[in-house]
């Protein structure tokens, strides 16, 4: 899928966002390396700590229809702010390809990194010997 397909993915899954105290909506759409794309977008609640942030949204619902590694994610908002995803996000990101591009939209601007140079010591279960 090329990268405009998939902020056009993200788009749409902005329209889903519920952010009545922040007014800062998130879409993201996470393309699988089956070719899956996984669409999720911000739920917030009046509780701030139950709020869900579009990527695991996306992430949660990704591995619940059994996709475990990734090659992309976009993650769009509405200016003026960048959607950078938070630490959690970057953290559950990992767990599956921390190596994977991410891609921030703001309006018609782009940003894009690998996920290890926006997380480059992750947390991780070490292997046994």
């Amino acid at each position: 899928m090329s990268l405009d397909a998939l902020i056009t993915e993200a788009r749409r899954a902005l329209e889903g966002s519920y952010a009545p105290y922040s007014r800062f909506r998130v879409g993201a759409a996470l393309l699988a390396e089956d070719g899956r794309v996984f669409r999720g977008a911000n739920v917030e609640n009046a509780s701030y700590g139950l709020t869900m942030c579009a990527e695991r949204a996306a992430v949660f619902r990704a591995v619940n229809e059994g996709a475990r590694h990734f090659v992309r994610i976009a993650i769009v908002s509405d200016p003026p702010a960048w959607p950078y995803p938070c630490g959690a996000c970057r953290q559950v990101l990992a767990e599956f390809s921390p190596e994977m591009e991410v891609v921030v939209v703001r309006g018609r601007e782009m940003r894009r990194f690998r996920l290890d140079e926006l997380l480059p010591h992750t947390f991780h279960l070490e292997e046994s010997p």
